[in-house]
């Protein structure tokens, strides 16, 4: 006599799906598969944290980089700025023997003069009508020749 009991209908097509046989799986090929994705999902977190902590350094430097540049431009700017000031242009000029100019005139675009000019204050008359360049047939020995010819 069998120990199982014989199933009809329904039941009996949902046991043919189920296999009867002693004959299990192998278990070793299922856990090795499980282990090996595992431990490759450990070691590839491992990789992945080492390359995002390399670049959080990076990052760190190129962030404090930057600040000493900026730091650097900003020195560089009030330098230009202080250069720049009216007070301190005045004073360069002043240094370069420059004086400020007198009243300037205009030439309007027939040719005609508008306004009336003066010369700057503080600049002797009597060399105010000799310009400060002179063409070589104004220099008072005449050209000179410097070729051989």
């Amino acid at each position: 006599m069998s120990t199982k009991p014989e199933l009809k209908g329904r039941a009996a097509r949902l046991a043919q799906l189920f296999p009867t046989g002693p004959g299990q799986a192998a278990r070793t090929p299922f856990v090795l598969l499980v282990v090996l994705l595992l431990g490759g999902g450990l070691i590839g977190l491992l990789v992945l944290n080492s390359a995002l902590s390399e670049g959080a350094f990076k990052l760190d430097d190129l962030q404090r980089e930057t600040k000493s540049l900026t730091d650097e431009e900003q020195a560089l700017q009030r330098d230009i700025d202080a250069y720049s000031a009216p007070e301190a242009l005045q004073r360069r000029a002043r240094e370069l023997g420059m004086v400020p100019g007198g009243d300037p005139a205009f030439l309007a675009p027939d040719g005609t003069v508008k306004g009336f000019p003066s010369p700057a204050p503080g600049v002797r008359q009597t060399f105010a009508h000799i310009p400060l360049v002179l063409a070589p047939e104004a220099m008072p020995n005449g050209p000179t020749s410097t070729s051989g010819r």
